[in-house]
């Protein structure tokens, strides 16, 4: 135990791992809108979004269930009140988050939702400056989330940024989806204190996502056109929601909360880029070095901070 916490309480390493946890996500992004295409899924059909999210989650939890019991972790001897935190997490970090999510999403515009989803962090080092007695703000965190809000609104600068409108079914959502990923994020830091990291992001995410498909099939939502190529995309968003989320899990188990969550800046930059890639699209536009260098500027004030437990 103290191995794993030297290890990842490294600077380097926190920065190396929260960075591939980034661009994990932010490569979600391309390979959901393709996805959405694959399946024959329209715009606005969210119980079918709902569905395929679930089916995403529900494989990303049972990858990494039997990734633990395989390394000799009890998974089945849970006790009752556990059962209910990792169903209270699994509920709070993937079924709610997602909800608001992609009805957001639908009632948005992508430039308004990409900057909405960002204030997850601002969520975070807010939340945990009122929870943990050592992670309070001061003005230098403060100073580093503004400039990587910035770097974000930067990136999506646009003449959508002029449109003042604000809709509770949209932007709104995707800041309650937000602060609900900070809090998700907050309770599965405290659960992984005394419970194995992999199982509780594995259970979390197998329950939330049989919630998000037996919500989206209620409401008339279904995921069809499974071929090769359709079902190893569904593989790879289920891969790389396990590895995110069980790594971030561990990051936060040994780190606070603010320095690691500066990092969620980086993924509509990755998401971005990654995108631009997939669409044959210059990567290299002003304003996305622009958005990059604010960003890595915002976090390295927020790490600058020795970095205590």
């Amino acid at each position: 135990m103290l191995k794993n916490k030297n290890i990842f309480t490294n600077k380097k390493v926190v920065a190396i791992i929260a960075t591939f946890c980034c661009f994990l996500w932010g490569s979600a992004f391309p390979a959901i809108k393709n996805g959405y295409t694959m399946f024959n899924i329209s715009a606005s059909d969210i119980p079918s979004k709902l569905v395929f999210a679930g089916y995403r989650f529900i494989i990303a939890g049972l990858i990494l269930l039997v990734m633990a019991k395989t390394c000799g972790k009890k998974i089945f001897n849970i006790s009752k009140k556990n059962a209910l935190d990792l169903s209270c997490l699994g509920v709070i970090q993937t079924t709610l988050q997602y909800i608001f999510f992609y009805i957001g999403v639908s009632n948005t515009t992508g430039v308004k939702g990409s900057i909405m989803n960002s204030t997850v962090t601002f969520f975070s080092v807010i939340l945990a400056h009122y929870i943990y007695v050592n992670d309070k703000l001061n003005m230098q965190k403060i100073l580093g989330c503004i400039l990587g809000f910035i770097g974000v609104m930067s990136m999506n600068f646009s003449t959508d940024l002029l449109d003042f409108s604000f809709r509770f079914n949209g932007e709104g959502f995707l800041m309650i989806a937000a602060f609900v990923s900070a809090v998700g994020a907050i309770y599965g830091k405290k659960l992984t204190k005394s419970m194995d990291v992999m199982v509780v992001t594995g259970y979390s995410l197998f329950v939330g996502g049989i919630m998000l498909m037996l919500l989206g099939m209620l409401s008339g939502g279904s995921v069809y056109h499974f071929t090769m190529d359709s079902s190893l995309l569904l593989m790879y968003l289920a891969l790389l929601s396990s590895a995110a989320f069980s790594l971030w899990n561990l990051l936060l188990k040994y780190n606070k909360v603010g320095p690691v969550s500066i990092f969620n800046f980086l993924i509509p930059i990755f998401g971005s880029i990654l995108s631009a890639i997939f669409l044959n699209e210059n990567i290299f536009e002003y304003k996305n070095m622009v958005a990059l260098v604010l960003v890595c500027l915002g976090i390295w004030m927020v790490n600058k901070e020795k970095a205590t437990t």
